[in-house]
């Protein structure tokens, strides 16, 4: 959401935000519905001080003995009353189309993201380690895991229909093994606290966040009209909403391990085969909120969070900075980790790091309060720290072994019970 009076200010700025976006001219629009609503605002008010100016008439009147000027001064009150509720309709639907119109917009762009359309132009940043060179041809995730008898789609298809997974036995407790290492990673080291939050939300939440209502097609929505949360983003961002937080406790840095669910709704035909694209997966979610001046600040140390992650797994990636037709609608910047996988000899996301400045703020209410008593909105960011379905693919398929075993990553042999290698299901 935008501050109109920012954008009345600034029309031609805003224009020129917005087609970097794809977006045609829309201040003159947006200025347009704002003044026919301050007008029936205005109209409103007038309406409202004639009501009152008339209802002391009526007490003088009939102080004076005029009952006659008393009924007509009543009549003219009564009409008023009816124009003023008239009038508080007729803003109240205008402010709605305003504020309808304003939703549906994206962020603005921070100004050092690229310019592109696609992400073919998304700009490399830097990369880390070196893909590893195998002695023979690298399977890909599926072929291993169902080679192995822990991985299921024949069932899960069964069970739920397409891009569905059932995960058995070691690959299970692999999965498993991820989430619980990078929770910790993040809560120790990095000094994130762990919230659970709830997985059904309100569509308010989801407005807050910015999923709602432009990319409703992409989630899932109960029979009572709650919402299962795509990304614990949701959640975990709306925990400041409604209200003012003190400076002095900021940043605050929230992680949490959730099932997601998307329906995936634009990806037919791409990444049907295996678990890299699926209706619901796990991912440790990294939320934080913080003040305007430490935004970018935030931003990198959270990329560093989620580099951690992949380099105590010893995993290959590249990090890219999204150019600006690959940027999502709520963000302002979004720089993405992909991992490198050998069975498809390329590299796949496998977390994004966005900040939204203050655009999910202003649409959840949520401000900071700060040492001299200035009210303001709060900045938020977030980033998967990581996907954890997806780091799975990675592990697999880099620490593969020739005869269709995998070994277990050294930092995640703690949490596997000291295993040191997944062999086939006995």
């Amino acid at each position: 959401m935008f501050d109109i009076k920012w954008i009345r200010a600034n029309p031609e700025a805003f224009d020129a935000a917005m087609a970097r976006r794809g977006v045609s001219p829309v201040a003159a629009n947006l200025l347009a519905l704002d003044e026919d609503r301050r007008e029936t605002v205005q109209a409103m008010n007038d309406a409202q001080q004639r009501q009152n100016a008339a209802s002391k008439e009526i007490g003088k009147a009939k102080a004076s003995g005029d009952e006659e000027r008393a009924q007509e001064v009543i009549r003219q009150v009564a009409d008023l009353k009816s124009e003023v509720q008239d009038l508080e309709e007729k803003s109240r639907r205008r402010a709605e189309a305003l504020d309808d119109a304003l939703s549906l917009l994206p962020n603005i762009l921070a100004d050092d993201v690229p310019d592109g359309a696609d992400e073919d132009d998304n700009v490399e940043r830097h990369r880390h380690g070196e893909p590893r060179r195998f002695d023979f041809k690298p399977k890909e995730h599926y072929e291993l895991g169902e080679a192995l008898g822990f991985m299921d789609f024949e069932t899960a298809a069964k069970l739920a229909g397409s891009r569905f997974v059932v995960l058995r036995g070691q690959l299970a407790r692999l999965e498993r093994a991820l989430g619980q290492f990078m929770l910790d990673l993040h809560i120790n080291e990095h000094g994130f606290t762990e919230i659970v939050a709830p997985l059904l939300v309100r569509e308010e939440a989801l407005f807050g966040t910015g999923q709602l209502p432009k990319f409703a097609e992409d989630a899932f929505v109960t029979t009572d009209n709650r919402w299962l949360i795509p990304t614990s983003e949701v959640s975990l961002t709306n925990l400041v909403r409604e209200a003012i937080t003190e400076g002095a406790d900021l940043p605050l840095r929230f992680t949490s391990l959730t099932p997601c669910f998307r329906s995936e709704a634009g990806s037919a035909g791409r990444d049907t085969r295996g678990m890299l694209r699926q209706h619901q997966f796990y991912k440790v979610e990294m939320v934080a909120i913080t003040t305007p001046d430490k935004s970018d600040d935030e931003q990198l140390r959270l990329l560093d969070c989620a580099e951690d992650v992949l380099k105590a797994l010893e995993i290959p990636y590249r990090v890219l900075t999204l150019c600006a037709g690959d940027t999502g609608a709520s963000m302002r910047r979004t720089i993405d980790l992909e991992a490198w996988l050998p069975g498809q000899d390329t590299y796949r996301e496998i977390s994004s790091i966005s900040t939204a400045g203050d655009f999910q703020a202003r649409r959840m209410q949520a401000r900071y309060r700060d040492a001299d008593g200035k009210v303001d909105y709060l900045h938020t960011l977030n980033g998967s720290g990581i996907a954890v379905g997806r780091a799975l693919i990675a592990v697999m398929e880099n620490y593969q072994n020739e005869d269709g075993s995998i070994t277990i990553p050294a930092v995640l042999r703690p949490y596997m019970g000291g295993m040191e290698k997944i062999g086939p299901a006995q």
